[in-house]
């Protein structure tokens, strides 16, 4: 990556393009999988776990890939953004895993997702107040019902304001690149598991140690029926704390993996 010059224009544009082609392709094959799995297949093990009545909306589908495609290329240009501010020595990632040792790369993965948790739970309450909402925010509410192709339905104003929280977190918080693709990816799929509109967690996991701080399909459904409630990207803790879980969300699991 360093033998190449991402200051000139043409480098930085190939860059790009490439970088594009990786969110289109992980975003389509991720949302794809979830599609194929839970509205094709649609194994009779997870009927009684969908949230809403399967739908094949394919106006909505259309919509949805559309604002998605265009997420990509924002992502994409942060992505390369990054990428030369890391050449520019800029940044704090590095190469060589013995610099901080095998320890730090889970450390580092989870502090960073706990800053963009942070960073998304307060810029998402923002985003519903009336006039945020209706500028930048309702395309995305637009899918009422969610499906796996909502993972990146954003308006491009809420897009950048997205793409924003890895590039500033490189900034100070030391990270192996290839964790900073780990955390990527887990957006991704978290993200579409949450949108899935089929609450894929076994019974009880609510309950769990871990998984009273997890988000899933059922928990970020209400926010798209109540809007005012479940503001969380990853975990549950912000709202938990600030009092904006919804209070439908425990009987709603329970109601969701009662036969599992």
């Amino acid at each position: 990556m360093h033998q190449f010059d991402f200051t000139d224009p043409l480098n930085f544009l190939v860059l790009t393009g490439l970088m594009f082609l990786t969110v289109v392709f992980r975003y389509s094959l991720v949302a794809g999988i979830f599609y194929l799995v839970f509205y094709v297949i649609d194994p009779v093990d997870f009927r009684s776990r969908k949230i809403f009545p399967a739908q094949k909306n394919t106006a909505q589908f259309r919509s949805e890939i559309f604002w998605s495609t265009f997420t990509s290329l924002l992502f994409a240009l942060a992505g390369a953004g990054m990428v030369l501010m890391w050449q520019k020595g800029y940044t704090a990632i590095y190469e060589n895993i013995e610099d901080y040792g095998w320890w730090w790369i889970p450390v580092s993965f989870l502090i960073a997702a706990l800053i963009h948790e942070t960073y998304y739970y307060w810029l998402h309450r923002w985003m519903h107040r009336p006039k945020i909402y209706r500028l930048i925010h309702k395309v995305h509410h637009d899918s009422h019902i969610t499906s796996p192709w909502t993972s990146f339905s954003f308006h491009p104003g809420e897009g950048v304001l997205q793409s924003l929280v890895i590039p500033v977190i490189i900034l100070f918080l030391p990270m192996h690149y290839w964790t900073i693709v780990a955390l990527l990816t887990f957006m991704t799929i978290t993200s579409a598991i949450n949108h899935s509109n089929v609450e894929i967690y076994p019974k009880g996991f609510h309950k769990h140690w871990l998984g009273r701080w997890m988000i899933g399909a059922t928990h970020h459904s209400l926010h798209h029926t109540q809007y005012r409630f479940n503001y969380g990207l990853y975990f549950t803790f912000w709202d938990k704390w600030m009092k904006t879980e919804s209070d439908k969300y425990k009987s709603n699991f329970e109601k969701f993996t009662a036969l599992k």
